[in-house]
């Protein structure tokens, strides 16, 4: 890839004269509000009494914050830049008669692409089989399951209803009890060793388990330690399988279903839709990662970091709605922020990679796309989801981002026709 740093441009800008005396004016009046000078109330010293008193220089880091943003503006006015992450800015100099700063602004890196065409890129092709469908049903019954009371012992499978209580060196620890407390053998919820113990146990019996806490297991205290949990079988339930009924299609609720064959046609073209999108994804990434291999470009760290940050704020946000924080999953997989960065970077350069390559592809291929096309496509979108309009735009971000999306389908429509 090429190595020329077309992208980078320094630029610098000087604020003196009235703006910046109007800055350090209004950084005069703000600071005056808090200064205690003696013969003063608070706000009422004079400029010049403040000035004696602190030194213009107390000023100069605030006003010149006042100024930056239009300081900013002028560097890409002037420049006619278009930045592609947030610029970079060094305060160069500052005095009572002027403030200099300089920006390092990020623009679209010049891009090659030397071959889209002909590139052997195909899609795979749409097949439902019936061992596939055979699958869904199995699992819907299985999803749909009975569980009933079960005479004997436990086995793998089984849902238990338990009392436990557990103790290291006969002391009890935070979080180690609980009362009717439901757990499927075999679905590993509890520490190693712990479920497959209870396997043979009866109704109403009880039996102390030995295990020891996992070196990795996120209470420090417990890291690696003996415990025994005291612990007593109350109920024992066992999954009743379901028939394909009348019942068991009542149950699902699926329109139009009421028959095994209704089933199969609906799981069908279930399976065919869900393939249909991954065929569509699969395609688009096989077809972006043969094109970039054909392209030469010299990507900026900084729009791979503006990346790392989106792709880490978006996992944060996940986390949230789980109820969790990034603290949290750090703490319970002995990771830090650092190797979290590490982990996603080479996502966040292919991220940006495929990104160009399709903004360049976009006016290589002459794509173009209407008002009344998008809107179209926003109306489509709503009667899909049973949305308003300003629903979906709002989901969306705005228009340019809904043309966006029409631009890379038919982008994608016509290089499926040239590598045919």
């Amino acid at each position: 890839m090429e190595k020329n740093k077309n992208y980078k441009h320094e630029i610098t800008i000087k604020i003196e004269g009235e703006e910046w005396k109007k800055a350090l004016e209004e950084a005069y009046l703000e600071n005056n509000k808090k200064a205690k000078i003696d013969g003063f109330r608070p706000g009422k010293a004079p400029y010049d009494v403040f000035v004696k008193h602190y030194g213009v220089e107390s000023l100069f880091m605030d006003a010149a914050d006042k100024v930056l943003q239009p300081a900013y503006l002028k560097a890409i006015t002037d420049s006619k830049l278009v930045p592609v992450v947030e610029p970079k800015v060094d305060l160069k100099g500052v005095s009572e008669k002027e403030v200099e700063f300089v920006f390092t602004i990020i623009t679209k890196p010049e891009l090659k692409i030397k071959k889209y065409e002909g590139l052997k890129v195909k899609k795979d092709k749409l097949e439902v089989k019936e061992s596939e469908i055979k699958d869904e049903i199995d699992h819907l019954l299985e999803q749909y399951a009975e569980l009933v009371i079960k005479e004997g012992t436990v086995e793998n499978g089984d849902t238990v209803i338990i009392d436990y209580e557990g103790s290291v060196d006969g002391v009890p620890f935070e979080g180690g009890k609980a009362q009717n407390q439901s757990l499927v053998i075999g679905s590993k919820t509890f520490i190693p060793g712990f479920e497959e113990q209870l396997i043979g146990m009866e109704k109403e019996s009880e039996k102390d388990i030995n295990v020891v806490f996992p070196e990795d297991y996120h209470a420090e205290n417990l890291k690696g330690k003996e415990a025994v949990f005291k612990v007593k079988v109350h109920e024992i339930k066992t999954k009743k399988n379901r028939e394909l009924d009348d019942e068991f299609f009542e149950d699902l609720g699926m329109e139009g279903v009421n028959s095994v064959e209704t089933l199969k046609d609906a799981i069908k073209e279930h399976l065919e839709a869900h393939k249909k999108t991954d065929i569509e994804n699969k395609f688009v990434d096989d077809m972006l990662d043969a094109i970039s291999k054909e392209t030469e470009v010299d990507i900026p760290e900084e729009m791979v970091e503006d990346e790392i940050n989106h792709l880490i704020k978006r996992f944060e946000d996940q986390l949230k709605y789980q109820g969790a924080s990034l603290d949290l999953y750090y703490k319970l997989t002995n990771s830090t922020e650092e190797a979290l960065r590490s982990q996603v970077e080479k996502e966040a350069f292919k991220n940006v990679l495929y990104r160009l390559i399709l903004e360049e592809l976009v006016k290589i291929l002459k794509i173009e796309v209407s008002d009344e096309e998008a809107k179209e496509e926003i109306k489509k979108m709503a009667e899909e989801y049973h949305a308003t309009e300003d629903e979906i735009l709002k989901e969306l971000g705005s228009m340019d981002m809904v043309k966006y999306d029409i631009e890379v389908k038919k982008a994608f429509a016509k290089l499926e026709e040239l590598n045919k």
